[in-house]
């Protein structure tokens, strides 16, 4: 961090008598983004549940705060059997405030536990809004803003992680991904056979940091810049969604693949899943169907 550290406040936030959970959204890359709230928040709670306890305490430092409270950890790991001791406290009327390595707490990191349980229990929650990946990659990618879903992390082998994209083919959502940079070129290669190759898109890396780069366009064009570099930092896809009639029409087998999806995860019957299918792949539910009785008799021969 350059120059002077911010001043903050001194004053500790309002505490309520029944406890209280605080998401605290932290900086993704410049400790300059850190909010006053933030600051106070971290100096006045009772308990910081923290996903890395070395990266806090390195901004802690640098905001030149000393906790009033106890740090622990809270991971994926941990989190499920911590949880309860958390809103323990939280019911005997702690400030519990949880932070993640970077931006805010639920969103793909630890948190949505604990909020779950807490709202269960009868405590209040609130948030320290802070700077998201999700929200900067999709406002600096140049892709449309007014419709958007999140998808977080694909799955990690290559055949889950092209049914997921099949699902996907037909979202007429701008959609973001997080992705480790090791898997990042065989995702893009994925995304661009199952979206098709010219599908726009955004590759957003270290965003905010030093060494920022966002690299646009087809999805086929980013597949073979990401496998002829190495790549390295926190990365975000942003992809453009389906325009009603110029998408990759579906293979039978995507078709039918994608009606057993939504039968085994999604608990759907069968008439259902395809009604489904067909209405977002735009194609007669006869077409679904026959799709599926193919993939069946295909499997039991």
């Amino acid at each position: 961090m350059t120059g002077s550290s911010p001043e903050f406040p001194t004053h500790s936030p309002t505490r309520s008598p029944a406890g209280l959970l605080v998401l605290a959204g932290t900086p993704i890359g410049q400790d300059e983004d850190a909010s006053p709230r933030l600051a106070a928040e971290l100096s006045s709670a009772d308990v910081i549940a923290t996903e890395d306890t070395r990266r806090l305490k390195r901004l802690l430092r640098v905001l030149g705060i000393t906790p009033a409270g106890r740090i622990v950890s809270y991971f994926e790991a941990n989190e499920s059997a911590r949880t309860p001791d958390l809103v323990r406290e939280l019911v005997g009327g702690a400030r519990v405030v949880v932070v993640t390595d970077a931006g805010m707490p639920s969103v793909s990191d630890p948190g949505y536990r604990l909020v779950a349980a807490a709202v269960e229990a009868g405590v209040r929650v609130t948030a320290v809004p802070g700077p998201s990946a999700v929200l900067t990659a999709l406002a600096v990618s140049g892709l449309p803003v007014d419709r958007f879903c999140f998808e977080g992390f694909l799955p990690r082998k290559g055949g889950g992680r092209s049914s997921r994209l099949a699902e996907l083919a037909a979202e007429p959502r701008t959609m973001v991904f997080f992705e480790a940079p090791h898997r990042l070129a065989a995702s893009l290669a994925d995304m661009a056979a199952a979206f098709g190759a010219d599908r726009p898109a955004a590759v957003c890396r270290e965003l905010t940091k030093t060494y920022e780069e966002i690299k646009r366009g087809g999805l086929g064009e980013l597949a073979a810049w990401a496998d002829a570099g190495e790549m390295r930092g926190e990365i975000t896809v942003v992809v453009g969604g389906a325009v009603a009639g110029t998408g990759r029409e579906l293979t039978a087998a995507e078709l039918a693949e994608l009606v057993f999806t939504r039968e085994e995860a999604g608990g759907l019957r069968r008439k259902e899943a395809i009604a489904e299918v067909a209405a977002e792949a735009g194609v007669a539910k006869r077409v679904v169907f026959d799709a599926v009785v193919a993939a069946k008799e295909a499997a039991e021969g």
